[in-house]
């Protein structure tokens, strides 16, 4: 017997999905009962299984939103005109790593690393550069902003008022997730007490002051890319909400006054059934947990909405045309899973930043979804599968006993600080590494059906130059501001972190007085200090 008909055989013995969930040759009614008033209901109505809206997208497609940033300010608003004129439908800022870890492109923390992941932005000139002839009250922005959200979204708002746009006509998203930055992605700032003040002050702010906006998106997908099971996307991510939504009310705050305005991220994977499942058990989940948990009135606060992005960590470097499938299968799972947003990769990002070519063939998948496969013309068409709302049922049954053994421990953040969602989560990712390893788990072009070839040539390269440029505004943007003022501004706003007011009025007046990004994180991390995780061998 070949090597390759050993795999084939070892995988015929025993099928099952990413979270161990079984695969039956045929599934029947016994495997799902389905009770249609109970489990599955009306599409827009609790429990929302089959969709937040009644109408899904039939009354109008997901917004089609391309994660988009690097380099300068200009170059990144180039990028999205070109989106926007393309028919992207909403915009999503990608923030190089000094950005997203409170760092001015001229501090020596930030050398040799601005503009490389995402776009630089230290200061509110760079944020109107940034969206210069966009008009805000015209799209909705996604920001990918954990640890300095506060001080971005104000930076946004401030934009918003130099273009004649008041706030309450803004409309879109922070990532404002802290949480799952101390499990699966690392560029955090403060510990967590002091974040996740940062968060319920934005909360607040935003129910007064920008009321469409979405004031976090709670994050599954880093959690998925660090390597954990569906299922673990799903409890690790609504564990996060729960610890959310309970410091918010111990801030003094309704629950309906900020949940209709909750968001999700979550992946989508290779998987195709389990994912669609995963969706749907999502949703399902967090209207109960929202309802009975929390005891929510308003139907909206019932509702998980959530953007999806397909699966980075499934790209590959050999053979990227691959990609441009994997990419387009992962979408479909996503719509036929009931996404409200999407962001398709594009094939060469296992290789560098996405080219324009790239970027047009990933939005060109989304509208062929949209507007050639007729999957958008009815809701929820998977319902009623046996094997979907199988797969759905043990997603949901799985994850609820996950947030009970969280719970026991005190929570998500008791959970963070023990370390077992760590642990899950490598766990998970080390036997995937195995599975890939050993050949039990084919990807193609890798360990199977590989093939001798170049690399691309037109690669997305980034101009080193960039970073001196970047020094530079910010030098004659110290040269030319009010100092005095910046000064007075960085007492009044120690004073206040030392203290219990909403900060987010104060960083509006910061940034809008020139202080840099930088800067206001330094002050907060003279009051709050730094987050340093325990580190075991």
């Amino acid at each position: 017997m070949t090597t390759t008909s050993k795999q084939q055989q070892e995988r015929k013995d025993r099928f099952v999905t990413s979270s161990d969930i079984e695969l039956k040759r045929t599934f029947t009614p016994d495997d799902a009962p389905l009770d249609y008033a109970g489990d599955l209901g009306e599409p827009g109505e609790y429990p929302y299984t089959r969709g937040v809206q009644p109408t899904m997208y039939r009354g109008r497609f997901w917004t089609m939103r391309q994660y988009a940033g690097y380099a300068t300010a200009e170059e990144s608003n180039a990028r999205y005109r070109y989106l926007l004129e393309n028919g992207q439908t909403g915009l999503s800022v990608a923030f190089d790593l000094p950005t997203q870890i409170g760092y001015d492109a001229d501090d020596p923390m930030a050398l040799g690393e601005v503009g490389k992941v995402g776009v630089s932005i230290s200061s509110v000139h760079d944020m109107a550069r940034l969206f210069e002839g966009i008009p805000l009250d015209k799209v909705s922005t996604s920001m990918t902003i954990n640890a300095p959200a506060t001080i971005l979204l104000a930076m946004y708002i401030a934009v918003a008022k130099r273009q004649g746009v008041d706030a309450p006509k803004l409309r879109g998203t922070v990532q404002n997730d802290i949480l799952k930055e101390y499990v699966a992605r690392g560029t955090y700032i403060f510990p967590p007490v002091p974040s996740m003040r940062l968060i319920t002050d934005l909360f607040a702010y935003c129910k007064s002051d920008v009321p469409h906006w979405n004031t976090i998106s709670i994050s599954g997908y880093h959690i998925r890319e660090a390597g954990c099971t569906a299922v673990q996307e799903v409890a690790f991510t609504l564990a996060n909400g729960i610890a959310y939504v309970q410091a918010a009310i111990d801030a003094g705050l309704d629950v309906d006054d900020f949940a209709p305005q909750l968001s999700f991220f979550f992946n989508a994977h290779n998987q195709f059934l389990e994912e669609v499942a995963k969706f749907r058990a999502a949703r399902k989940l967090w209207a109960q947990i929202m309802r009975e948990r929390f005891g929510a009135k308003n139907p909206r606060s019932w509702q998980l909405k959530f953007h999806t992005q397909t699966g980075g960590s499934t790209l590959t470097a050999q053979q990227p045309e691959n990609n441009i499938v994997r990419v387009a299968l992962q979408a479909l799972a996503a719509v036929l899973g009931g996404t409200q947003s999407l962001h398709t990769n594009s094939m060469d990002e296992a290789l560098a930043l996405p080219t324009e070519k790239a970027v047009q063939v990933a939005l060109r998948t989304q509208q062929i979804i949209a507007y050639e496969t007729g999957v958008a013309d009815t809701v929820d068409p998977l319902a009623g599968s046996y094997a979907v709302e199988h797969l759905t049922n043990e997603i949901l049954s799985r994850a609820q006993a996950y947030i009970q053994q969280i719970d026991g421990m005190g929570g998500a953040l008791r959970a963070i600080e023990a370390g077992f969602i760590n642990n899950e989560i490598q766990d998970a990712a080390y036997a995937y590494q195995q599975a890939v390893e050993r050949g039990q788990q084919v990807i193609v072009g890798v360990n199977q059906f590989a093939v001798e070839a170049e690399p691309p040539r037109d690669l997305l390269r980034v101009d080193p130059a960039i970073e001196a440029a970047q020094r530079q505004k910010l030098a004659d943007l110290r040269a030319r501001r009010d100092n005095a003022k910046v000064a007075e501004l960085r007492g009044q706003l120690e004073a206040a972190a030392r203290g219990s007011e909403n900060l987010m009025p104060l960083f509006v007046t910061c940034v809008e007085n020139d202080m840099t990004l930088g800067e206001v994180c330094h002050t907060l991390r003279g009051v709050f200090g730094e987050y340093r995780p325990n580190v075991s061998i």
